[in-house]
């Protein structure tokens, strides 16, 4: 099968970062701001100063938490047909976990998110195909901030059947967040053998382990869920201004919270999450869509390949506000570079411009690249069959293909076949159809998914006892 493929970093290059990174957390460390977690580093042979709430690691701990570290692991959605594989060679697009603004594709307005739109937003993912992991795309604004986690959770496992994903708002919602995922699989044990959640560390660059993110850890490590573990390092920033540095750096934050990860619940899956961005020099405003963020996704899926681990690249992103050429240039660039380097899931769908809202068009137009990237992913075979060379004298000159059984046999799989939101027609048939825009076609097609698309209903009992579930947790965590 000829598969394409891109490599970046020659051994040479990807040791020189890793041992780039082993001397900076051995000699410079990271801050970690929870005090049970730096007495259990210290514990596992850390060097901490408490005082400074600084912790360095050596690299026999390192070369241990990468050797504890879970390389493999399946996500399971509430269809237990519906998964996601990780550390497979699977791809996997992910729907956002979560905005704080949302651009509505009725009004052309930029405006706060709500509960309906979260709940479009699942439905939509339900539907589209190239979704593996679907998220709500929007932290809505219309319901309680302490426990928006829950009742996303909610959401999520009632209005789809696949895996999904959002933002923890901290350790005491976490605790209701998986008794939802928990009634989902059967019981604690059951959602141990067959995790449904990724919980997301965030290292604060430059080098430090934030309070909220490690306290969530301990929740989801003690249901022994997959945890992903990625800092937005932003060269010229927050990191050095070159890309080899950037690279050190946010290598090294991310090694230090496996370390973390592994000496809190030893095996525990890990995700490498590679997500680094640039500081546009500029406006100083971090950028989702410069050429940099391509080659660096190439870089971080190779070190995190290098360690055995699944990785998840920020690609397929752009720091245009609409559905333009800009926005179609800077995706698919680096969405190209994310796929043929091997990472494993691509985020975030829906996602406009530098985290400036959810988008129910856009969600679909990734939907739309993704089954492009896919079909490049696949290459195609060269053997006797494929290369057709009986065919090719059968036919002869000034023949044509149309009717061979050959080409009956094969076109269906070797040629991609786009569906009605390309457009492939002529310049007349085009016009016949109403001259219509990639945009405006993404937009009928999500009017038409959310008025005929119904996701499989949830079990009776099920949804009884999710209800109490975010009934406790109201009570609990708001107080009403």
């Amino acid at each position: 099968m000829a598969k394409p493929s891109i490599k970046l970093l020659a051994e040479s290059e990807l040791k020189a970062i890793h041992d780039t990174s082993l001397r900076i957390l051995n000699d410079v460390g990271m801050v970690v701001h929870h005090a049970e977690v730096l007495n259990r580093l210290a514990e596992a042979g850390a060097n901490v100063d408490f005082d400074k709430k600084r912790a360095r690691f050596s690299e026999a701990l390192v070369t241990w938490a990468l050797e504890s570290a879970g390389k493999q692991f399946v996500l399971q959605g509430r269809d237990p047909d519906q998964v996601a594989r990780f550390g497979y060679g699977d791809l996997n697009l992910m729907s956002s976990p979560g905005q704080y603004a949302w651009l509505d594709h009725k009004t052309g307005q930029r405006r706060d998110p709500t509960l309906a739109d979260a709940r479009a937003a699942i439905k939509l993912g339900d539907a589209l195909t190239n979704i593996t992991v679907v998220g709500a795309m929007s932290v809505p604004q219309d319901v309680p901030p302490q426990m928006f986690d829950v009742i996303l959770a909610a959401e999520l496992v009632q209005l789809t059947g696949k895996p999904t994903r959002c933002w923890n708002v901290d350790r005491r919602s976490s605790r209701y967040m998986l008794e939802i995922y928990q009634a989902i699989a059967g019981g604690k044990a059951a959602l141990r053998q067959t995790p449904m959640f990724v919980t997301f560390l965030e290292p604060i660059s430059p080098l430090q382990l934030p309070a909220s993110g490690l306290d969530v850890l301990f929740e989801f490590i003690d249901y022994a869920q997959p945890v992903a573990i990625g800092p937005m390092a932003m060269a010229s920033g927050t990191a050095p201004a070159t890309l080899a540095g950037t690279l050190a750096q946010e290598n090294a934050e991310i090694l230090g919270g496996i370390v973390t990860v592994q000496v809190l619940g030893p095996g525990t899956p890990i995700t490498y999450g590679g997500i680094p961005h640039i500081m546009d020099p500029r406006t100083s405003i971090c950028s989702f869509g410069s050429p940099e963020q391509g080659l660096m996704a190439i870089a971080m899926t190779e070190l995190g390949k290098y360690y055995g681990l699944p990785v998840y690249v920020n690609v397929n992103l752009t720091d245009s506000k609409l559905l333009d050429g800009q926005m179609g240039l800077e995706k698919m660039g680096s969405f190209v570079l994310g796929i043929l380097s091997g990472a494993d899931e691509f985020g975030h769908a829906g996602l406009v411009g530098t985290d400036h809202g959810g988008s129910l068009p856009w969600l679909v137009a990734d939907n739309e690249a993704m089954s492009y990237a896919r079909r490049l992913a696949r290459g195609f075979s060269v053997d006797d069959d494929t290369l057709a060379g009986p065919v090719i004298a059968d036919i002869g000159p000034a023949g044509n293909y149309l009717a061979h059984e050959h080409t009956l046999r094969h076109f269906r799989e070797e040629l991609w076949i786009p569906g009605q939101l390309w457009t492939r027609d002529s310049y007349d048939g085009w016009v016949g159809k109403g001259e219509t825009d990639f945009h405006q076609r993404v937009v009928s097609e999500v009017q038409h998914i959310l008025a005929s698309h119904e996701p499989a209903p949830l079990d009776p009992a099920l949804k009884r006892e999710i209800d109490r579930i975010v009934a406790t947790a109201r009570k609990d965590l708001v107080g009403n």
